[in-house]
C-alpha cells in the first residue's frame, strides 16, 4: 500500500476548559478531496488551522510526504510558510488597496520571486479561476464571486501541495454558491489538487468530497464516501445531520437473512420489512426506531386502506416547491415529511399510502 500523502496522528486541542479536538487521526491520499463536516463548534476549523500551522496542537503529529511538520513529542512545529499549503478563508481576506494582480502575486513577492516570474504565474493562476485579464482591476470593484476566485488564485499561485478551504462559499448567495461548488470541484479534478475543505453545509460536503469526515464535539463520528455516510450512517448523529429522515418507533417481531420485520407503534401495528440492524445486540422483541429518507418513499393518493407493507396517513399540509411538493403527513401520533413528484396532486386532509423499499429502512436502538 502506498504511503499516505498527509498523515494526521492523534491531534488534540483545548482552549482552557473547552475541548476543541480530541484524538483526530486521518490519512489523506495525494489528489484526494476531503471535507471536515459538522455543526458550529465541532472542531473542524480548529483542525484545519492546526494543519495550516495557525494553531499549535496540544498533542499529536502531522507528516506531509514523509516529512515531519509537527510532532509534539519531539518539539517539532514548522511555521505556516514552510508547510507548502495554500489557504482560502471564509472572509476571502482580499486587500482593498491592491489590484487583483497585487493580491494574487503577494505570496510570490514575500518569497522574493523575480518580477517576470510573478507576472507569468499570476496570469496563469487567474486563468485557472476564469479571471484572465483582471490583473489591473481594483480589488474592491469585484463582486463577491469574483473576490472568491481571487482568493482561490492567490492560494494556488505558488503551487501549494495542499489547498485548505475554510467555509469559502458561506458569504455568497444561493445560486452563486451552487455555481462555485461545481467550479471548485472541476478545478480540483483538473489540477489533481489535494484539498481539505471545512463546511457545515451538507450539500457542499456531499458534492465536493471524495471522503467526508463527520465531526461531533471534537471527535470523529464517521469517515467515508458521501454516499456511504448518507445511505449507511453508523450513528444517529450522522444520520440526523446529513439530510432529512423520518423515524417511527416499533418492536422487532421477526429476524432472518432477509432482514427484520418491525411492528410500528405509530401506524397501528403495521408490519414493515426493514434492513437487518447494524447493532448486533438488537433481536426479536427489542424496542427499536426505524429510519428512512423522505426521497425513498413513494406515495399513492386517494387510498382508504393500506396494502401489506404500506403505511397509511392523512395529509395535514402541502407546500408546492416547483420540482416537488412537500407534504406533512399525520401517521398515528406523529407527523412525517414526505416528498411528492409535481405530477402527483395531493389535497390537504386526503388519505395517502406510503410505500418504502425494504433496503431504504434502517433499524436503530430505541
Amino acid at each position: 500500500m502506498a504511503e499516505p500523502f498527509l498523515e494526521l496522528s492523534h491531534l488534540a486541542k483545548h482552549f482552557g476548559d473547552v475541548i476543541a479536538v480530541v484524538d483526530f487521526t486521518l490519512d489523506i491520499a495525494r489528489g484526494e478531496a476531503v471535507t471536515l463536516l459538522g455543526p458550529s463548534g465541532c472542531g473542524k476549523t480548529t483542525t484545519l488551522r492546526m494543519i495550516a500551522g495557525l494553531e499549535s496542537p496540544d498533542s499529536g503529529a502531522i507528516r506531509l510526504s514523509g516529512k515531519q511538520l509537527v510532532s509534539s513529542a519531539d518539539g517539532i512545529e514548522l511555521p505556516p510558510e514552510k508547510r507548502g499549503m495554500g489557504m482560502v478563508f471564509q472572509s476571502y481576506a482580499i486587500w482593498p488597496h491592491m489590484t487583483v494582480g497585487g493580491n494574487v502575486g503577494f505570496p510570490l513577492r514575500i518569497r522574493h520571486k523575480p518580477t517576470a516570474e510573478i507576472r507569468d504565474r499570476v496570469a496563469k493562476a487567474l486563468a485557472m479561476v476564469g479571471l484572465s485579464g483582471y490583473e489591473d482591476r481594483p480589488a474592491p470593484a469585484l463582486s463577491g464571486g469574483q473576490q472568491q476566485r481571487v482568493a482561490l488564485a492567490r492560494a494556488l499561485v505558488y503551487e501549494p501541495q495542499i489547498l485548505l478551504l475554510d467555509e469559502p462559499l458561506s458569504n455568497l448567495d444561493v445560486k452563486l454558491r451552487e455555481q462555485m461548488r461545481f467550479e471548485i470541484r472541476l478545478l480540483q479534478d483538473r489540477l489533481d489538487l489535494t484539498v481539505i475543505y471545512v463546511t457545515h453545509d451538507q450539500a457542499e460536503a456531499l458534492g465536493l468530497s471524495d471522503r467526508i469526515v463527520m465531526l461531533n464535539h471534537g471527535r470523529i463520528e464517521q469517515v467515508g464516501a458521501p454516499r456511504d455516510l448518507y445511505e449507511r450512517p453508523r450513528t444517529p448523529f450522522v444520520r440526523d445531520f446529513l439530510g432529512k429522515s423520518i423515524r417511527f418507533s416499533g418492536r422487532i417481531v421477526r429476524m432472518g437473512p432477509e432482514g427484520a420485520l418491525v411492528a410500528l407503534h405509530d401506524a397501528g401495528g403495521t408490519l414493515l420489512p426493514c434492513r437487518g440492524p447494524e447493532d448486533p445486540s438488537l433481536g426479536i422483541g427489542c424496542a427499536v426506531e426505524v429510519s428512512v429518507r423522505p426521497e425513498s418513499i413513494s406515495v399513492e393518493a386517494g387510498v382508504t386502506r393500506a396494502a401489506p407493507g404500506q403505511i397509511l396517513g392523512t395529509v395535514e399540509a402541502v407546500l408546492y416547491q416547483g420540482e416537488r411538493s412537500e407534504c406533512e403527513v399525520r401517521i398515528g401520533s406523529q407527523t412525517a415529511l414526505v416528498f411528492v413528484p409535481p405530477a402527483t396532486e395531493i389535497a390537504r386532509a386526503s388519505r395517502i399510502a406510503l410505500r418504502i423499499p425494504q433496503a431504504a429502512i434502517s433499524v436503530w436502538p430505541a
